[in-house]
């Protein structure tokens, strides 16, 4: 049955409640239908209850399990409210966590979800409370050409906090050094992570001289006597 066969017939829930109890294989083909539905519609999972299941099975002991999970949140995370949803019920330290696993199609998976999740200001914030940065550096330098690009494209957004700017300003060249990537997406998004990173500068530049020009014009303007 196709996704759209599955969300008009109502299976989405019934799904998510045999992911609580079915062997492993079962939940793993549970998981690709899941995908495939809510890169469609996410409103039913939710209410449902899919992302504490979720939640749950990005720790459990199989690799493919994880990896299928992280990718359920992901498309679940390309939706408005996805968003809003995964950052209210603390998904994102978990895919954080995860972005230091094992298996490199887990953080590949979980990078990715990140990358989606991460868009609100809340997703950020929360990224940047989880120490998102670190292991997602340790992502650029990965051999998977798939790791780099998810992991520059979070990083370029995480930049766009103060922090977030603060923490990367002493790892330019780990971005420099994905220009001559042999994919021309990741070269394509560390073009646009050092750019923005450029335009960021120059703009905090522009901002400190209006500061000092209105300090400087306060201090030399006379005052009125009263």
């Amino acid at each position: 049955m196709r996704a759209g066969g599955v969300l008009r017939a109502g299976l989405v829930p019934p799904l998510l409640l045999k992911l609580k109890t079915e062997l492993d294989e079962i939940q793993e083909l549970i998981l690709e239908t899941l995908s495939n539905c809510l890169r469609v519609e996410v409103s039913e999972a939710l209410a449902a209850g899919a992302l504490t299941v979720l939640k749950e099975k990005l720790s459990h002991p199989s690799a493919a399990i994880r990896s299928k999970a992280a990718w359920v949140l992901l498309e679940i995370s390309s939706h408005a409210e996805g968003k809003i949803a995964v950052c209210k019920e603390e998904v994102i330290p978990a895919l954080v966590s995860l972005l230091e696993d094992t298996e490199p199609e887990v953080q590949v998976n979980s990078a990715g979800a990140l990358m989606f999740a991460i868009v609100t200001p809340q997703g950020r914030s929360s990224a940047m409370g989880a120490e998102a940065i670190p292991p997602l550096l340790t992502l650029v330098a990965e051999e998977t050409s798939k790791a780099r690009l998810n992991a520059i494209k979070t990083l370029t957004l995480l930049a766009e906090l103060p922090e977030g700017r603060q923490a990367l300003l002493d790892h330019r060249a780990t971005f420099q050094r994905c220009l001559d990537d042999p994919s021309e997406a990741v070269q394509r998004a560390a073009e646009i992570a050092i750019t923005d990173q450029h335009k960021r500068d120059k703009l905090i530049a522009d901002e400190l001289e209006l500061v000092i020009d209105a300090a400087a014009w306060c201090s030399t303007e006379p005052r009125k006597v009263i």
